[in-house]
């Protein structure tokens, strides 16, 4: 008998900057495993990974889509990704389920920066990478000036993994060594190293294997292949079921899908997963094809029917959710109907929010509204098609505001009293200030002797219940810590709503206290932006980046354009890609990718213009309620803090 083959089995995603050939790279990958028979182009609209109609039409990578490639002893599930800056957030929660991911650079344009987003969604994840630079073909490719560019823009573990029969070239070898002083000093000792730790250090995001060729004419396709095979190993996954899911779809029949990745054990199907939901139908898709299968194993990517409670990130069984995405939207539009009847939208609009949640859809009763959440532009008229080609519906979208978040400057103490008759509850929090990008921490500081920890329990979900609102504008809050440090229950009155009601009134009455010690802080979203121009227009365009509030580094020239990189608020730039095709006559260039919150640079203009009354707002309301003579009465967040049933910190 001869011996048994061992099969590397790995899911990779493939990544890129939108033009950088990923879906020209995803086809000859295809091609060259055996999976298509032809090539397919993006330009002539039958790319295997690109089915959809609207992607078609477009010429561009909205949806993630699954292939299967078998490669010698490696089986490859290759999930392609959006490559388009609008489209991040659908990349970002692949990466969640990936062993190894593909970056694709393109030689011409080098290391865009979207590039360096996307290298800071796989350092989050953790995601160990290969990178591909592609169009070496193009003239004036300088292999060696690339090299070092990614070295210097992504990594000094990036390394050129071209072998020479079979073996990386000993500059290559030592480069992977110094990555590590342990696998140094055995280097230097022995002159070698081995397949094993080589692969250790791949799988450690210690080094980063780089790889050349052009995709449109199959060059260096292979020797990627050859180099995932022989570089990859495939993750040890529990015993016990768990999964994580990645997406939420519709087929062409209306039929939900639920996609996602086994992360232990096996998922069968009629299994329950979700509040007794089943399993109906375990699918494996290639392309747009697929083959139902009785059961998925650990490792595999399937779409499952019959589940319509689950949501992108979700954790099946043991697996842990996903991270709070990375990437969300910062642009607000409303909904235009024209002639459609707005509740069918709505229906429409809700369904699309099933499948992506950061869309955040919000029906406005009040005023007959629809408001949804976007990254920019291109996701907004692909979302305007997919309701014309899927729903029939033709509507417009009329732009609404930035979305703001709100902070403070200093830690401050809130306290939220909640006593009608026969309820009881008091909350006291420490509201403190984290750094940028830090998200709501939630945490309990407060002894079980004077708050037993049922009740503790309480207040930390009811922190975590809802999306808490600034006393500004009424925008999101974020960055800071709020910790249970005080409270008060009742042996005989006190129920789990009385606490919720007191956590959120603590929540406000804490930020009304910041309000009027002037360490409230509006923040608004900002671009990292890369123009490109001409020489003869640079003046205009630092200018133009000045008048916008933002900042800039040097100016960096290359033949007869120029390009300039920084950062500047969305609400200045979000348009300006229009003025620069016009003043450049369609030469320019603008890249802009959301680089997270600063401080609201026009702060007392915004506020202003939202006149917002957070005393009248009713829903989060600052004000407290106690108890006298057998009835609750209403008491101003002001006067809370010297009524408070236990000791007020500040």
């Amino acid at each position: 008998m001869g011996e048994a083959i061992i099969v590397t089995s790995i899911t990779a995603g493939i990544l890129a900057h939108v033009d950088a050939g990923k879906t020209t790279l995803s086809e000859a990958l295809l091609y060259r495993t055996g999976t298509v028979r032809q090539l397919g182009r993006v330009d002539k609209g039958d790319a295997f990974l690109d089915p959809d109609a609207l992607e078609k039409r477009r010429g561009i990578t909205i949806f993630a889509h699954q292939a299967q490639l078998h490669y010698h002893n490696l089986a490859l599930t290759l999930l392609d990704t959006p490559g388009h800056v609008d489209f991040a957030a659908q990349t970002e929660r692949v990466l969640s389920v990936l062993d190894y991911a593909i970056l694709v650079v393109a030689a011409p344009d080098g290391v865009q920066g979207y590039t360096r987003t996307l290298w800071r969604l796989l350092q989050r994840y953790e995601v160990p990478t290969f990178i591909f630079v592609n169009k070496m073909d193009a003239p004036g490719t300088d292999r060696a000036a690339i090299m070092a560019a990614l070295q210097r823009d992504l990594g000094a573990g990036c390394v050129d993994f071209t072998e020479a029969n079979g073996q990386l070239h000993d500059d290559a070898v030592e480069q992977v060594a110094v990555q590590d002083d342990t696998v140094l000093a055995d280097y230097l000792e022995q002159g070698t190293l081995s397949d094993t730790t080589v692969q250790t250090l791949v799988q450690q995001r210690r080094v980063f294997p780089c790889y050349f060729g052009a995709a449109l004419k199959l060059r260096g396709v292979d020797a990627l292949l050859a180099g995932i095979a022989r570089w990859a190993r495939p993750t040890a996954w529990a015993a016990d079921f768990g999964a994580r899911v990645f997406k939420v779809s519709h087929d062409a029949h209306g039929e939900r899908l639920t996609w996602l990745r086994v992360t232990g054990g096996t998922l069968r199907a009629k299994d329950a997963l979700v509040d007794g939901e089943k399993a109906n139908q375990l699918r494996v898709y290639n392309g747009a094809k697929y083959t139902v299968v009785p059961a998925v194993r650990a490792g595999d990517v399937c779409a499952v029917t019959g589940l319509v409670h689950t949501t992108p990130g979700q954790g099946l069984g043991t697996a842990k959710a996903a991270v709070t995405p990375l990437m969300q939207p910062v642009l607000t539009y409303t909904l235009a109907p024209g002639t459609a009847d707005i509740h069918t939208c709505l229906q429409a609009m809700e369904e699309l929010a099933d499948e992506d949640p950061l869309l955040h859809v919000q029906w406005l009763r009040e005023l007959n509204e629809i408001h949804v959440q976007v990254m920019g532009t291109i996701q907004l008229e692909v979302l305007q098609q997919l309701l014309a080609d899927r729903f029939g519906l033709q509507v417009d979208f009329v732009q609404g505001s930035i979305l703001y978040q709100e902070t403070i400057t200093a830690p401050v103490e809130g306290v939220g009293h909640f006593e009608p008759l026969r309820h009881y509850a008091e909350v006291h929090l420490l509201l403190t200030p984290l750094p940028r990008g830090a998200g709501l921490h939630f945490t309990s500081d407060c002894s079980v002797d004077v708050l037993p920890r049922n009740w503790q329990h309480q207040v930390l979900t009811s922190l975590a219940a809802k999306e808490h609102r600034g006393v500004l504008t009424g925008a999101p809050i974020t960055d800071m810590e709020i910790k249970l440090v005080n409270g008060r229950a009742s042996n005989v009155h006190s129920v789990g709503g009385d606490f919720r009601e007191a956590t959120w009134r603590a929540v406000r009455q804490g930020l009304m206290m910041a309000r009027t010690q002037g360490q409230c802080q509006l923040l608004e979203p900002w671009y990292a932006f890369q123009l490109t121009v001409g020489a003869d227009q640079v003046g205009r365009a630092l200018n133009d980046i000045q008048q916008m509030d933002g900042d800039f580094a040097a100016p960096a020239a290359a033949a007869q354009m120029v390009t300039i990189t920084g950062h500047a608020p969305v609400a200045t730039m979000r348009d300006y890609s229009q003025r620069i095709r016009a003043y450049t006559h369609r030469q320019g260039q603008l890249d802009c990718v959301v680089a997270g919150y600063q401080p609201c640079h026009n702060e007392e203009v915004v506020v202003a213009a939202a006149d917002y009354a957070p005393v009248s707002d009713l829903e989060n309301t600052p004000d407290s309620v106690f108890c006298a003579h057998g009835a609750g009465y209403p008491v101003p967040w002001d006067q809370v803090p010297r009524m408070a049933h236990v000791a007020y910190l500040s």
